[in-house]
């Protein structure tokens, strides 16, 4: 766990080799699988960030506006909602803007923890948000958020956010076991005010993930480029193409890089072969009902406090709740 220098309140950590290692391992084994997978968290290197940012501009991608939209009808309710000094906790800040609805609106915000695997793209969005809430407490984590993360200690009460519908990267299963983790560490009486996208047409959920500028399809060759950069690999680039598709029957997209030809690539010390079109796969974005994500949240423990739905269903946040409290 990194945690960056960006003004004199914030603490400051020196970066170690650690990720590296956890990164070269998780390659190997999932190149070696009998299904071969990477990761969605390793797409967000400095490169990956800012695909992702140019994804979320795209007209066919949906999500990023929807939510942005109705974020802002969120705060102006939770302003009148919550009253006791809050600190929040994000997890996958990624460019700092989602939150930034909540900062401009909610008067008992006290500090603000942004937690991203990505150091060096987290340091450059933390500056930013330092100029525009120059009187706001920053305390940014770079750390993988799907392990367990020291929380630097506040006297205001835990509030945990996670938008952009990342909860839809986990199966169910490990969807409740991320947000029962999530709630032992935000603690008693704790909120988590989450996006979730929803289930709708495959031709629209096939156009936000397959967008006719090819960004999605660059987006997720990077994660092959990463490894050559920072694990020493060779693969070639140009013999992978990028395919994604919404599979009914699971209610997810599935993201794939599909090998258009029978070749053998190595990876630091690891020798790993693909036969022509064995996919590696990258990505699971679920999609959720309301009545599926409030059983969801059940299981881990969470209860529903409110719900915001967007224009013709496109996509949902829900403010979940730990103890009986509708309202402080």
């Amino acid at each position: 766990m990194n945690t960056l220098e960006a003004t004199g309140r914030q603490r400051k950590l020196a970066l170690d080799c650690e990720i590296d290692h956890v990164f070269y391992n998780d390659v190997i084994n999932g190149l070696s699988a009998t299904r071969k997978n990477l990761a969605p968290k390793y797409f967000y290197d400095t490169r990956g960030s800012r695909y992702f940012d140019a994804i979320c501009r795209l007209p066919e991608y949906y999500p990023y506006r929807v939510e942005l939209r109705l974020l802002h009808q969120v705060a102006a309710e939770l302003n009148q909602l919550l009253e006791r000094p809050l600190n929040i906790i994000e997890f996958g800040a990624g460019s700092l803007e989602k939150i930034q609805p909540l900062l401009s609106t909610m008067e008992c915000i006290d500090s603000y923890v942004p937690i991203d695997i990505s150091a060096e793209s987290l340091k450059q969005a933390c500056q930013t948000l330092i100029e525009k809430f120059p009187g706001l407490e920053i305390l940014p984590i770079a750390a993988d958020f799907t392990t367990e993360v020291e929380i630097p200690p506040s006297d205001a009460a835990d509030f945990g956010f996670f938008p952009g519908s990342t909860i839809g990267n986990y199966t169910p299963s490990d969807a409740v076991d991320f947000l029962r983790a999530a709630r032992q560490s935000l603690g008693a009486d704790a909120y988590l005010l989450i996006g979730v996208d929803t289930k709708k047409s495959a031709r629209l959920l096939h156009r936000a993930y397959n967008d006719r500028e090819g960004i999605t399809a660059r987006f997720n060759l990077n994660i092959l480029h990463r490894i050559n950069r920072e694990l020493n690999g060779d693969i070639n680039l140009h013999k992978f193409e990028h395919y994604a598709f919404y599979n009914p029957h699971r209610g997810r997209i599935e993201m794939h890089l599909v090998s258009t030809d029978e070749q053998v690539c190595t990876i630091g010390d690891e020798t790993i072969h693909f036969n022509q079109g064995e996919s590696i796969h990258t990505e699971n974005s679920y999609k959720y009902t309301p009545e599926e994500f409030t059983a969801l949240a059940g299981n881990a423990g969470w209860r529903i406090s409110r719900e915001w739905m967007a224009d013709k269903n496109l996509f949902s946040v829900f403010l979940l709740s730990t103890g009986s409290q509708a309202s402080d």
